[in-house]
């Protein structure tokens, strides 16, 4: 059997606010650690049947970028949830969502 380890380091300021975030994947192919300004992870608890969530993000992550990395996101959930599910209809539905949040938010705005 094979151990596969992700790690984030978070330096906090203060205030308990990310300063900066900083990972690092033992099968990333990448030596070394890698800065990023957001991440999300969710964790299904089977003990307790719910989801466990961190999010956290930099002072420096703009809003804009922020909108991208929802919508990334949520495109990428509706994939995983048609690959495990099986239920292509409910993931368009996911996909059309997203589509319609990037347009509300001016996400792909011409620059």
């Amino acid at each position: 059997m094979k151990t596969s380890e992700i790690k984030f380091t978070i330096n906090l300021d203060n205030n308990q606010v990310p300063q900066s975030i900083n990972w690092q994947a033992s099968d990333s192919g990448i030596e070394g650690t890698k800065p990023c300004k957001s991440i999300m992870i969710s964790v299904w608890d089977a003990v307790e049947d719910t989801t466990m969530r961190i999010d956290l993000w930099t002072k420096e992550m703009l809003v804009d970028d922020m909108k991208r990395f929802f919508y990334e996101n949520m495109m990428s959930m509706a994939d995983t949830y048609q690959r495990a599910t099986n239920d292509s209809e409910n993931a368009e539905e996911m996909r059309k969502f997203s589509e319609h949040f990037a347009k509300k938010t001016d996400l792909f705005k011409k620059q």
